[in-house]
């Protein structure tokens, strides 16, 4: 699965194939209760150094900031009024015509257990506080199917596991920084020398200074068969793990069930094949446009346009090479 190699990428196209369907995330947003038990989780297998002196950012509530090198596993806070959750619903009912909201049945199975019937005029507001809503959304990295940092990595340091993800061999990785530009989501960074965080006292340097790092699925813990430590930790199932296709049609279940009950902001991000990815192996339930949640809402892979590009290079260059050699011709006779 990879734009230069081929659709099912690199691996396949030298003659090795994995059997086993592609593995992956779904994160539904909407009971997520920012706990961030699967930050802690990621960053104790990982071993991942802590994000700065963990102090409270001016922005939100969060403490981490976004996505890095050394927290594969951000749980961000968006704090909304009432305007903005009806803007949302509005966008959302733009997206699909939903008509009018019916009584569904209720809900069954660990996730998304919310009343039963349309929630369109249910009172939301908490206790003793204005009307407001917090969005809370565990970001990871995307495992992208058409994955730019893939492409572009000069080393081989990044490969398609059997899963479907896209892993980072450290010990392989040169840290030039390819692939920080290749990625349409700004996932993938170089590990800092440690200096970030001070206080955190190190018996030995960090070994993976200077290379790149991010999400690798627990690839390790796959291959154990066992689950990625933070679906494994939350306490929600706000994410959980399987099969992508399995999850994908979960997702959209989901999300007509949400509609039925009133509540139209709800979309996926990430489960659309045709989009400038090819779809993510990672899924996202998003209560609000995905700029809300730091999301690019039409992400493109950079070397989408590379096949194209090569192929009217070659073009012109051919084209420049007979206008010279006719010059020639004609000079000499």
């Amino acid at each position: 699965m990879s734009l230069l190699a081929g659709p099912d990428g690199p691996a396949a196209s030298s003659g090795w194939s994995a059997e086993g369907p592609r593995k992956g995330f779904f994160t539904d947003t909407s009971i997520c209760i920012g706990c961030k038990a699967c930050e802690v989780a990621c960053k104790e297998w990982n071993h991942n150094p802590v994000d700065g002196p963990m102090e409270i950012l001016g922005s939100s509530y969060d403490n981490t900031g976004e996505l890095g090198a050394n927290t594969w596993r951000h749980v961000a806070f968006v704090e909304q009024g009432r305007e903005r959750i009806e803007e949302a619903r509005e966008s959302g009912r733009r997206l699909v015509s939903l008509g009018m909201p019916g009584i569904g049945p209720k809900p069954s199975g660990p996730r998304g257990a919310v009343p039963a019937g349309d929630l369109s005029s249910t009172d939301r507001t908490p206790p003793d506080t204005p009307e407001f809503r917090w969005l809370m959304s565990s970001d990871v990295c995307k495992h992208c199917t058409n994955a730019g940092c893939l492409d572009v990595c000069p080393t081989g340091a990044i490969f398609r596991s059997e899963f479907g993800s896209v892993v980072v061999q450290e010990d392989v990785c040169n840290g030039c920084g390819t692939c920080v530009s290749a990625c349409p989501f700004g996932v993938i960074q170089r590990r800092d020398d440690g200096t970030v965080s001070p206080h955190d006292e190190r018996e030995a340097p960090d070994e993976r200074r200077g290379t790149a790092s991010k999400c690798t699925l627990c690839y390790d813990r796959l291959v154990d068969g066992e689950q990625p430590a933070c679906s494994a930790t939350c306490p929600t199932q706000s994410i959980t793990f399987g099969e992508t296709e399995e999850l994908v049609e979960d997702a959209r279940e989901r999300v007509a069930d949400l509609h039925r009950r009133g509540m139209t902001e709800a979309r996926l991000y990430g489960a659309n094949p045709r989009d400038g990815v090819g779809g993510t192996g990672s899924v996202f339930l998003l209560l609000d446009e995905p700029e809300v949640y730091g999301l690019p809402p039409d992400p493109q892979v950079p070397t989408k346009a590379l096949p194209q590009l090569y192929l009217r290079t070659g073009l012109a260059a051919a084209g420049m090479a007979a206008v010279a050699a006719l010059s020639f011709l004609g000079a000499r006779r």
